[in-house]
């Protein structure tokens, strides 16, 4: 009997017809997918992976990462990742028609409750990875703005699913691992447990950046000031992302965060002009980023996210609604100011999701994460934190919850690696 919740404008048995068919397929081996990864390389074999979604139209990150594992990384039938998608769960199906039609040409099975979609219908875990991705759709934004996408019910479901089947696979969760905090210290200790290979975050740190930077691991900063732009919650996290990628590479990281604040309005000018904020690091950040106002204090929406590290570095991540790139600029001890922007690029499909899945490859291949989850896990806590204070009018969150250690990788960006060979690492 059908869940009430899953009768939508495109009904579930429908949808499984469709995939029922594709099952058959897929059991013949017949993964169009595979072909075009075989071209990227031959001398590996081809991994499979389970994908839970919210939803899949054109441009959604289903489609700008499930696209290139079936059709290639241009989505032009070339050579793709050495990955088969070998089933899928689709949480809400109205609006994925693009997506339904990817999968039938593809034929790739579609199945009604994750935990089916993990076991591809039987009764074990026969893929070697699953990418939960939830990210887009219709899902409910709490009181701090933040929109709550059903991460830590997806990754439960997953996880369940290893504990029923006795099989821990690598997972990849899309963005934060959690928008709201406690869910994603859950999902964090719950993959620490069962000890799943965990992967987590966006593609912005593995993108493009407009100007290179020598930031070697372990350098002396003494001043970093990012560049945020868009909504708090789903851009913040990208910019707070890009500036924990550089901040890392400091001496002595990374032991996490011990307070944070977001301040608004001529509160945060105040701060500037009192000297907390490095005002030459600033005004290379906003040279870095193209921005629809010349003198950003014109900007009436911008926001400050403020933060201390446990090593007494300061934190300041500027939100400006008339910036369209992130940023970051940084002062290393002897040295000049060097800034640099992360691009987000259309064209072809969003390469830099390609870079992204080129990491989850490599997990899924070799059952490490190619960079800490911890990162993730600090950066989604400090937006989390920075929400709660601009809902409370500004107040200090103590963040001992944040104090969070570990140790950074020398990991490639864009246009590294070369998406058609492998990395070891």
């Amino acid at each position: 009997m059908s869940n009430p919740r899953i009768q939508t404008a495109i009904n579930r048995r429908s949808i499984l017809k469709i995939g029922t068919g594709s099952l058959m397929a897929g059991m013949a081996g017949t993964f169009s997918g595979s072909t075009a990864n075989a071209l990227g390389n031959q001398s590996r074999e081809t991994k499979s992976v389970a994908a839970v979604i919210t939803v899949y139209f054109q441009n959604s990150h289903a489609d700008v990462l499930l696209t290139k594992i079936m059709e290639g990384w241009k989505h032009d039938r070339g050579p793709g990742p050495d990955l088969r998608l070998a089933s899928i769960y689709i949480d809400q199906p109205e609006g994925s028609e693009f997506g339904l039609e990817v999968l039938k040409r593809n034929n790739t099975p579609i199945f009604e409750t994750i935990e089916q979609a993990v076991t591809v219908g039987g009764n074990s875990i026969p893929v070697d990875g699953v990418l939960s991705i939830g990210e887009h759709g219709k899902y409910p934004v709490n009181a701090l703005g933040q929109q709550l996408y059903p991460r830590k019910r997806f990754f439960e479901q997953i996880t369940d699913a290893f504990k029923k089947y006795q099989r821990v696979v690598p997972v990849f969760n899309d963005k934060h691992i959690s928008t709201v905090w406690n869910d994603a210290k859950w999902m964090y200790d719950r993959a620490q447990e069962m000890k799943v290979p965990f992967m987590a975050g966006s593609s912005l740190p593995l993108t493009y950046r407009t100007h290179p930077i020598d930031l070697p691991l372990g350098s002396e900063i003494e001043s970093v000031v990012g560049i945020g732009y868009s909504g708090l919650d789903i851009y913040g996290f990208h910019a707070l992302e890009c500036f924990q990628t550089l901040v890392e590479r400091r001496a002595n990281a990374e032991r996490g965060v011990k307070w944070v604040r977001c301040l608004e309005g001529k509160a945060v000018w105040e701060l500037v002009d009192s000297g907390w904020v490095d005002a030459d690091v600033l005004q290379a950040a906003l040279d870095i980023v193209p921005r629809s106002v010349p003198t950003v204090r014109d900007d009436p929406g911008v926001v400050l996210f403020q933060f201390e590290y446990v090593d007494g570095l300061r934190g300041s991540l500027f939100m400006v609604p008339s910036a369209s790139r992130n940023g970051v600029a940084i002062k290393r001890k002897g040295h000049p100011i060097m800034a640099t922007s992360f691009e987000e690029r259309p064209e072809p499909k969003h390469p830099h999701f390609a870079y992204l899945l080129k990491g989850i490859e490599q997990m899924i291949h070799s059952g490490r994460p190619p960079y800490p989850v911890e990162r993730t896990l600090l950066t989604g806590g400090i937006l989390d934190r920075a929400l709660k204070s601009k809902f409370e009018g500004g107040t200090v969150q103590q963040t001992p919850e944040l104090q969070i250690a570990y140790t950074p990788v020398d990991y490639p960006h864009a246009p590294e690696p070369n998406l058609v060979s492998d990395i070891q690492r």
